[in-house]
């Protein structure tokens, strides 16, 4: 099924914004990039999805190894004892020392949803562990090389690919193309200066190889 996804604006990257803009999506693929009055005259029996804010690539997370296995993402029946955010540090190594394997996959699955949340789409390095090689398989989000990665981080990554992208184009897969695998990722904000203050935070959509996997509730 074609879908057009449309947005007051389109951030492509590389390229000059779209105001009143739309993406049409066949398959996994990138079919149409545009006006939203043309896009959608184009392709006329389309699904449309309008969304707020701004719609553009989705983000590189350079720390996607160190997230899933340095970190324990709760279940949120966890969430009396353990509360709802990443442990790490000295409580991750507390409870990785009695972890089983059930366990240790959970937190994994957990990781990667919270990733999307935030627009991830593309994941930095290579997955040694079975349990998270297995769920990042699973999950559909793309494994990508290290190569151009930032310098050493102070402090320790979190969630949000701007913490080292600092901007977009710093933090995107790389840019909307007609034919392009489609990644994309939705922020509710005005224009591309608010989304480099704001960070991913303000995420409610977020679209893999064509797939609506993260809508903000």
């Amino acid at each position: 099924m074609l879908t057009v996804h449309a947005a007051p604006l389109v951030l492509p990257v590389g390229a000059a914004p779209v105001a009143q803009g739309a993406v049409a999506v066949e398959g996994d693929r990138i079919v149409a990039l545009g006006p939203y009055d043309e896009v959608v005259a184009a392709h006329p029996a389309a699904r449309v999805r309008t969304w707020p804010g701004v719609i553009t690539p989705g983000l590189r997370q350079w720390h996607g190894r160190w997230l899933l296995t340095r970190c324990y993402h709760p279940d949120p029946r966890e969430a009396d004892a353990l509360g709802d955010q990443p442990l790490r540090g000295e409580e991750f190594e507390r409870l990785a020392a009695g972890m089983d394997a059930t366990r240790w996959a959970g937190s994994v699955r957990r990781g990667l949803q919270q990733m999307l949340r935030y627009g991830t789409t593309h994941l930095a390095g290579r997955f040694h562990d079975p349990a998270v090689r297995t769920a990042v398989a699973r999950s559909g989000l793309t494994e990508v090389s290290v190569v151009g990665a930032p310098g050493i981080l102070l402090g320790e990554p979190g969630l949000d690919p701007f913490m080292e992208g600092y901007d977009l184009p710093g933090s995107v897969h790389g840019p909307l193309t007609v034919g392009s695998r489609a990644d994309l990722a939705v922020f509710d904000v005005p224009d591309e200066e608010a989304l480099n203050a704001s960070g991913a935070e303000p995420c409610v959509a977020t679209v893999l190889g064509g797939r609506l996997v993260y809508r903000r509730r």
